[in-house]
């Protein structure tokens, strides 16, 4: 299948059904990608705040009512709970289990709130149209991210650091690749880092912390930018009683196109 010139609708129908569990990168090009968080209510204020005041690591794009299993903006007729490829559980900060299908938590309690978050591969499009090479889509892996040592600024029981995500952008076109994701802000916007990992405590590009590993070709140098796992990583920190997130690499794609996140 093209799944790059699938409708999100259509391709969510798909994920509903299990037909497809990997990694959503070039999907549907053009619209689009979002993180998942779902959160029981009381903890909702504090992670609203949290993403407020981390908006790079956490553009907030909608959150559900308690309860609701719909982004009724971001994906009319969705289903969170069925939607996305791969789902993580996290109880007390540990990760107890991954799944394709989270309806049973829904049911179990009618107090969860989802956060949609903006995600960095809705500006890889962007990328791709001005010529600008996306590794983990030439070679058909997942995004590789990477814990950090940039703090993000607390809110009532979250805190952590900051996830990043990495592409390898040929120098000539590093000043282009951060101009035209600086223009996308809901979805991360412009980099962090480029090309020092260890200044924000990198060590080993070979070896993520979450995705898979790409090539650097000589000519080329790591430009890293915020990355929606950071709920994640705050998650196993701060160590809140039960959340949902999807898996890395394993977003909801929405039916709204980049061009309406820019500028």
């Amino acid at each position: 299948m093209d799944f790059a010139a699938m409708k999100p609708a259509d391709l969510r129908g798909l994920i509903r059904k299990g037909e497809l569990t990997g990694p959503t990168t070039g999907m549907c090009n053009g619209y689009a990608q979002g993180n998942l968080v779902v959160l029981p209510k009381a903890l909702a204020w504090d992670f609203l705040l949290f993403c407020q005041r981390n908006p790079k690591a956490c553009p907030l794009l909608e959150v559900a009512d308690a309860g609701e299993r719909t982004f009724a903006q971001f994906g009319k007729g969705s289903d969170v709970a069925t939607d996305i490829p791969r789902y993580r559980v996290y109880e007390h900060g540990e990760l107890t289990g991954e799944y394709t299908d989270v309806s049973k938590f829904f049911e179990e309690r009618n107090d969860l709130v989802s956060f949609l978050i903006g995600c960095s591969f809705s500006f890889e499009s962007e990328l791709l149209e001005a010529g600008i090479p996306v590794r983990q889509i030439e070679e058909g892996v997942n995004v590789p991210m990477y814990n950090t040592n940039i703090p993000c600024t607390p809110a009532g029981v979250f805190s952590g650091n900051m996830v990043v995500s990495m592409r390898p952008i040929p120098y000539r076109q590093v000043p282009a690749a951060a101009a035209i994701t600086a223009g996308m802000p809901r979805v991360h916007g412009m980099p962090v880092q480029i090309g020092e990992p260890e200044a924000i405590g990198i060590h080993d590009l070979a070896h993520p912390d979450y995705g898979d590993a790409v090539t650097i070709n000589p000519g080329e140098t790591p430009v890293f930018w915020p990355c929606g796992v950071t709920p994640q990583n705050v998650v196993m920190h701060s160590k809140p009683e039960f959340c949902i997130t999807h898996a890395p690499g394993h977003m909801f794609v929405t039916d709204v196109k980049n061009v309406e996140l820019k500028y």
